[in-house]
């Protein structure tokens, strides 16, 4: 019998944003699945895991399915707590520790938070001054040290670079600054001229005219910059713009951030830090 509703659990010792990245994949293959789901981070005491565990219970008996927990929590004795929830819990660590102790030949040490933590302040300082880059050098705000950029997008206005920027410095501590295209740009069919020489650096991001026009139009209702006409215009210019300076680009329409990130990197050539 079919459990698509109810309630999934995630529970962390720490923030949980691993484990929902984890979850949230591992669902999408169940394409009925209708359960509520609900994280309870920082369940670092045995009486926080206690409340869980009388959460947990209360929910099953209030959808009359067992509930389904994921739980990355580090700790043995917690562990073993959450096992007492009348619920299926998935326990990652005891999914995965005990098979790749006996791969590597050594045992596990049962760090919490390493993986959200500032761990190597070196490697969290690199993060941090890639979000400052990506902020100051957001919407061609900053032309001065824009050539410190590891990549450059442009592309015409809401087509996706400042968002990509972010989760680019954010995961991967690349230095992405982007630029806008404008009606002078297309009317002179030239780059920028602040762009000329960082060529090698510049990535193009375009979108389909309908997208463009209802993120357009919910910034600007009824207004000519988010007119279905100049979308189509401006995109059409921009395409052009690409081609013949031989700028790659990549559409932006159906891509999530994440591989629009990933797939940029790789044809850019850009390392990623982490």
């Amino acid at each position: 019998m079919a459990n698509s509703s109810g309630t999934l659990f995630i529970i962390s010792d720490r923030t949980g944003i691993t484990l929902e990245h984890l979850v949230r994949t591992l669902v999408t293959q169940f394409d009925e699945l209708r359960r509520e789901r609900v994280v309870l981070p920082f369940l670092d005491t045995p009486v926080k895991i206690a409340a869980a565990v009388r959460e947990i219970d209360a929910a099953g008996q209030e959808d009359g399915v067992l509930p389904v927990v994921f739980s990355s929590l580090v700790e043995e004795a917690s562990r073993a707590l959450l096992q007492t929830a009348n619920a299926r819990v998935f326990d990652i660590f005891e999914t995965f520790l005990p098979s790749l102790s006996d791969a590597f030949g050594m045992p596990y040490v049962g760090h919490i938070g390493r993986s959200h933590g500032i761990g190597d302040p070196g490697k969290y300082d690199r993060r941090v001054a890639a979000v400052n880059f990506a902020l100051n050098f957001d919407d061609g705000a900053r032309l001065r040290g824009l050539g410190d950029a590891d990549l450059i997008l442009i592309g015409v206005s809401r087509s996706g670079k400042t968002p990509t920027c972010l989760y680019l410095a954010m995961q991967y501590a690349v230095r992405a600054a982007n630029f806008p295209l404008t009606e002078d740009d297309f009317l002179l069919g030239k780059l920028p001229g602040p762009l000329l020489e960082y060529r090698s650096s510049l990535f193009g991001l375009t979108i389909s005219a309908d997208r463009l026009h209802r993120i357009r139009e919910e910034r600007r209702p009824g207004s000519d910059y988010a007119s279905p006409g100049q979308c189509r215009k401006e995109i059409a210019a921009a395409e052009d713009l690409f081609q013949g300076h031989a700028i790659p680009y990549i559409d932006s329409t159906t891509v999530s951030i994440e591989e629009l990130a990933i797939e940029i990197m790789q044809r850019v050539g850009v390392s990623r830090h982490y």
